[in-house]
């Protein structure tokens, strides 16, 4: 258990704060943005821009710690450096050109993957490596309880104080996070093999290095068709999340309401993370990351009703698609990644993640406009597209039948 392991305890305490903040931020900066602007586009807007150059962030972010012999001092910087992102963009909402604006949400985001896989990467550091599977499972229950209390706590602090005051929130909470991060192990050792120390005697160029996270990503199927379906998940998780205010004006009597709804998949989550937890071996990670998506369109299709129980049904079911698949896609991870690329590889597919989520939240805006259903309708055939790709993958990679010998005369 985590309370026999105090580094355990203090890395997961560190990520669950500062994906609160995180899980947060983004309702809360929604909201700033719909009340200061009045435009759900610009709205959407903003949130897509501080999402969408993880893309640019999170391999180069992944090489910097990979070579860092401290990492966890600098996620403390990123995440320090990251919220006060948060409370530049809230400053110039209303004051300075919305232009202005997005550029300083698309900087602020390069750091986003820090929150995330940058974090998860250490967890080898931290743990033995026979307890890394329930330490995997309880690092990836922090989303689940994060994605609970970030958008309540996003909900309730912008229905009582003001949807500013719930960025102020967010904020503080990232940064609190810190500490935690700056005392994170530090590694054992070389990472490398001998062979490799001989190779890497020489600092090889940043390029270099992230294309080698690029590379690892790519190049193996199971990472490779583990990040595609990931990546079409969060695009239609991105369509939705921009969608849940107008949802809740227009099904529950306010947009707060719509922003609480995510706390609501976020419970179902961890709860389909309990159990999971409970029978790891039931279900293999591979089945679970393409059978999920299935079950998030059947909920996207069905939150297009409009209909207030059918709305938080949906949602709950869709936190019970994205809960496992998120374990899932750790438990491959940490299993397909090599060593010297592990923090390049986690923060590789978070950032793909985290800009599929951008380019579905982006898209949002102009369809919600046309039409709320149409908009939903349209995260549920970009989730069902996750199942397809999954297979697709692993039928263009699968590797060629060894030639048989030729028998000798």
């Amino acid at each position: 258990m985590a309370d026999r392991h105090p580094s355990l305890r203090a890395y997961l305490a560190g990520a669950l704060v500062a994906r609160t903040g995180d899980d947060m931020a983004g309702p809360a900066l929604l909201l700033a943005a719909l009340a200061r602007t009045g435009s759900a586009t610009g709205a959407s807007s903003l949130l897509a821009a501080v999402t969408v150059s993880a893309a640019v962030g999170g391999p180069v972010l992944g090489a910097l710690l990979d070579r860092a012999a401290r990492p966890g001092r600098l996620l403390a910087g990123a995440l320090l450096l990251y919220a006060a992102g948060l409370a530049v963009i809230l400053g110039g909402l209303g004051r300075v050109p919305f232009a202005v604006t997005l550029l300083v949400a698309v900087v602020a985001g390069l750091l986003g993957p820090a929150l995330s896989g940058g974090w998860t990467a250490q967890l080898p550091r931290v743990v033995p490596g026979k307890r890394l599977p329930r330490a995997n499972a309880l690092d990836a229950m922090t989303f689940g309880v994060a994605g609970l209390a970030g958008p309540a706590l996003a909900g309730g602090v912008a229905e009582a104080s003001g949807a500013s005051t719930a960025v102020v929130v967010a904020a503080v909470l990232i940064a609190a996070a810190a500490p935690a991060a700056w005392r994170l192990p530090t590694p054992a050792g070389p990472v490398a093999t001998p062979a490799e120390s001989v190779a890497t005697a020489r600092p090889a160029p940043m390029t270099g290095l992230v294309a080698s996270g690029v590379r690892a990503v790519l190049g193996s199927p199971p990472l490779a068709r583990a990040t595609l379906t990931s990546v079409l998940s969060c695009a239609a998780q991105g369509l939705m999340i921009a969608c849940l205010p107008l949802l809740g004006e227009r099904a529950l009597g306010g947009a707060g309401f719509g922003a609480a709804l995510l706390s609501g998949a976020a419970l179902s989550a961890l709860a389909a993370n309990a159990i999971l937890a409970r029978h790891p071996r039931a279900v293999a990670p591979d089945t679970v990351l393409w059978a999920a998506p299935l079950l998030q369109a059947a909920a996207l299709a069905l939150a297009a009703t409009g209909r207030p129980v059918a709305l938080v049904v949906a949602v709950m079911a869709v936190g019970v698609a994205e809960g496992p698949q998120l374990t899932a896609l750790f438990a491959v991870r940490h299993r397909e990644a090599p060593d010297r690329l592990r923090s390049q590889v986690f923060t590789t597919g978070a950032s793909l993640k985290i800009t599929g989520f951008a380019m579905g939240a982006a898209a949002a805006g102009p369809l919600a406009g046309w039409s709320l259903p149409g908009a939903l309708l349209v995260a549920a055939g970009t989730a069902a597209l996750a199942t397809p790709a999954f297979f697709a993958v692993r039928t263009a990679d699968r590797p060629a039948r060894p030639a048989r010998p030729v028998p000798r005369a």
